[in-house]
């Protein structure tokens, strides 16, 4: 019999005897109903059994653990206890993570007006050359939050002939897509070439943008029929093909998305969300937090991104909590971090699934 044959039994039986054996007390609830989690009305918390979350027991729970501490770093009232337990007692495997989680969390399904069936979406953090200087093909700024309000509101095209702008400008691209998809996601990696050659990494995070109304290139070069998909690369290409038309085709979208640099001392950390702590590829998601608390650890059910041919895998994990969207609306909703790079790109550009979660909290701490 495998390890993992044992593992599943094992954690069959457990399923049906830890609550009556648990040797530790559960945490106490907290004494003012303000410090609990307050779901908007349209949220149903439904009371859970472990069982009745899909996949539980398979997941790499380890590797949920670093964006779970993460979560602990600035615990949600009624977290202090738990996040102590969950630092001193790193899990060796996923048996003793499950039994941990297990003993000390509840499950609740989440759901909404739609049902419990929701939607998972993806985002990442684009990586994209950059140069500090305005020369050759590196002629599309990342632009600086002005400090004068009536600049601040112009449109792209404006922006765009406006000369003033270029001394607010903290780095060029060479790619007027890269600029935008930097300007969708809100944050990225600049990929900086000093004159010996040496690439540094220096990170650009979201800091207002000019308040006018996001409308889709990709979708307006679709509609002519320019671009046959709205992948990256196949945007990218046309940009290249079409010098001349960049420039009117970027301004169907007036809004221009204003940035502040970050130092990035650790390549392995990705940005930090909502809650103030570094996000986690593929174990941080973006929620809507009238609805779900930030640090709250959740159990997604849902399916791996689509692939051209390939059918549909589960995709069944431990997430944190640790970001918002102003896209993210609803109880059963989220947002997966997939990380950066291009292949990040790629996963994120491909998931849109249907979703099912739960919500674990300590024990006696009721939504």
């Amino acid at each position: 019999m495998s390890m993992a044959t044992v593992a599943r039994w094992g954690l069959a039986a457990i399923l049906g005897t830890l609550a009556a054996c648990s040797s530790t007390p559960p945490l106490p609830t907290p004494a003012s109903p303000a410090v609990r989690p307050q779901p908007a009305a349209a949220a149903r918390w439904v009371a859970a059994d472990w069982r009745d979350l899909p996949g539980w027991g398979d997941d790499d729970l380890p590797a949920a653990w670093p964006a779970l501490l993460a979560s602990c770093q600035r615990p949600a009232p009624g977290w202090a206890e738990f996040c102590a337990r969950a630092a001193l007692q790193s899990p060796a495997d996923a048996m003793e993570a499950t039994l941990l989680l297990m003993k000390h969390l509840r499950p609740w399904r989440l759901a909404g007006d739609g049902g419990d069936t929701g939607l998972l979406t993806g985002y990442f953090e684009p990586q994209v050359a950059a140069s500090r200087t305005r020369q050759g093909a590196f002629q599309w700024p990342v632009l600086a939050l002005p400090s004068d309000p009536a600049l601040r509101r112009l449109p792209r095209r404006d922006i765009d002939a406006n000369p003033r702008f270029d001394a607010l400008a903290l780095a060029w691209l060479d790619d007027p897509f890269a600029l935008l998809q930097l300007q969708v996601q809100g944050s990225g990696r600049l990929m900086l070439r000093d004159a010996s050659g040496a690439e540094r990494a220096s990170r650009v995070a979201w800091a207002g943008h000019n308040d006018q109304p996001f409308q889709s290139v990709a979708r307006a070069l679709l509609d002519r029929g320019e671009v046959a998909d709205a992948q990256p690369r196949t945007l990218s290409d046309w940009a290249r093909r079409n010098p001349a038309q960049v420039r009117d085709a970027m301004a169907v979208n007036p809004r221009v998305v204003y940035f502040r640099e970050e130092p990035l001392p650790d390549l392995t950390l990705g940005p930090r969300g909502a809650q103030g702590v570094p996000l986690t590829p593929g174990r941080s998601v973006a929620v809507d937090r009238a609805h779900i608390p930030l640090g709250t650890p959740l159990w997604l059910d849902s399916t791996e991104p689509w692939s051209p041919g390939a059918p549909a895998t589960p995709l069944r994990r431990l997430v944190l909590a640790q970001d918002t969207g102003s896209a993210i609306t609803g109880a059963v909703r989220a947002d997966l971090f997939w990380g950066w790079g291009d292949d990040a790109a790629l996963r994120a550009s491909r998931t849109r699934q249907p979703l099912r979660l739960w919500a674990l909290l300590p024990q006696g701490l009721t939504p």
